[in-house]
């Protein structure tokens, strides 16, 4: 079985949120894939904490760590696909390369984000549910 996740399942993990042991059954024996874009959304959560003084460099170079063990598969995701995914859904480009990767993968989507959850299926996107 292949699972879409976002950046909102990878923080919540690496970062030891409650929801963790759910994620981490949710997945158990799943391949993980997620857009290109995940990389840079990682580093912009860890940047905008280390911004707001949430934590140190020293604990955002542990978690970045700790993300580069996770074994997720990468995906591109065509610009032209994702913007017109963020137009007709009234999404942001992160949002959207989320769901064309999903669609583009036929997979179905993991994630904390109601919006997201919103605008995937909207899009026709199968959700794992975390409740």
């Amino acid at each position: 079985m292949k699972i879409i996740v976002d950046t909102s399942v990878v923080i919540a993990v690496i970062a030891n949120e409650p929801e963790k042991p759910l994620l981490i059954a949710k997945t158990q024996g799943a391949e993980l894939i997620a857009p290109a874009s995940l990389h840079w959304e990682i580093g912009n959560a860890f940047s905008a904490m280390l911004k707001r003084q949430r934590i140190t460099a020293a604990q955002a170079l542990t978690a970045v760590g700790i993300y580069q063990q996770i074994a997720i598969t990468l995906r591109d995701v065509p610009l032209s696909q994702a913007l017109e995914l963020a137009d007709r859904l009234k999404i942001y480009a992160y949002d959207a390369y989320v769901i064309a990767c999903a669609l583009n993968q036929n997979c179905s989507l993991l994630t904390l984000d109601s919006g997201l959850v919103y605008a995937a299926k909207a899009a026709g996107v199968q959700i794992v549910e975390v409740n």
